[in-house]
């Protein structure tokens, strides 16, 4: 391959060969909410207080949070800060990649809405995303955050009180998330972590995915689900073991008390029979492994 019709320097009418900047770029960085929070944030970053802070977003606030998870990283490293150190209060509509990068001890609530990729690569950070009192729409049947929610997350958790668009948690390999429903392509490529969806899903679920796990809400007899989920790499199983019980519990409480969702309140008042409605998703060697382990602790029980 010849590059020298890329790379040629043409001369200048000087003489000269030399590339250089004349023009300098405008990232519109100078002017984003972070610095304020940043500065808002200062007790914790530098003492660990408890501190929290209430901000208005609207959609030319991309990256919230992302900064500020970089700041809390350079001083503190990836152990970040204690486990609900800094909360920053939101209200508004958040533009793209709200809680980016979120880090470890740093809680981001939004009441309103945000728009894609919420939580990329979220590492450790906690994301609330609710819809205001007195709105006059379902907020499980409204869409209240956009598409490839949680790309790339590798820890932390994620409480979203309304729908998700397409491709939620895809490469999610360690974050949990619940979410009350979800377009196409729900955990596509998923190494780890933990999704709950608390109703519908989109085409497509599944695909690719080797590792975590998803407990998926179908109140049609599994049949609905079943035909939206792409089993090429995973088993559908009824939740029957008291470990998977207890967790998918405490993640709907959770989900209660952080979004106040009436959809997770309805299920919780009648837990008994809404468990057998949930769906586990798990990868078809992760289960190959369950039902190892589970032989080989039985055989030590008789043993």
């Amino acid at each position: 391959l010849d590059l020298s019709a890329i790379l040629h320097l043409p001369e200048s009418s000087h003489g000269a060969t030399v590339r250089r900047c004349v023009t300098v770029q405008e990232h519109g960085l100078a002017a984003a909410l972070d610095h304020e929070l940043i500065a808002l944030a200062a007790p914790a970053l530098e003492r660990r207080e408890r501190v929290r802070v209430s901000v208005a977003v609207c959609n030319v606030n991309r990256s919230v949070g992302t900064m500020l998870s970089g700041e809390i990283t350079r001083r503190h490293g990836a152990a970040g800060l204690p486990d609900g150190c800094l909360t920053v209060r939101c209200a508004g509509s958040a533009g793209q990649s709200f809680g980016a990068f979120a880090a470890h001890g740093l809680t981001l609530e939004l009441t309103g809405e945000a728009n894609d990729y919420v939580g990329k690569g979220l590492s450790g950070g906690r994301l609330i995303v609710r819809a205001p009192r007195g709105v006059h729409y379902l907020p499980q049947g409204t869409a209240i955050v956009g598409n490839t929610v949680l790309y790339g997350a590798t820890s932390g958790e994620a409480y979203f009180g309304g729908l998700a668009g397409q491709r939620f948690a895809v490469r999610n390999s360690g974050a949990t998330a619940v979410v009350e429903g979800v377009g196409d392509h729900g955990c596509e490529y998923m190494t780890g972590g933990t999704v709950v969806v608390l109703g519908r899903t989109g085409r497509n679920f599944a695909a690719g995915m080797t590792g975590g796990l998803a407990f998926v809400l179908d109140e049609s007899a599994h049949e609905e689900f079943a035909r939206r989920c792409n089993t090429t790499l995973v088993e559908l199983h009824a939740v029957e073991s008291a470990d998977d019980r207890a967790l998918l519990r405490r993640l709907v409480e959770q989900h209660a008390h952080f979004t106040g969702s009436a959809r997770a309140r309805s299920l919780l008042a009648r837990w008994e029979h809404a468990v057998h409605d949930f769906v586990a998703v798990v990868p078809k060697e992760q289960q190959r492994l369950r039902v190892a382990r589970g032989s080989a602790s039985e055989g030590q029980r008789h043993g």
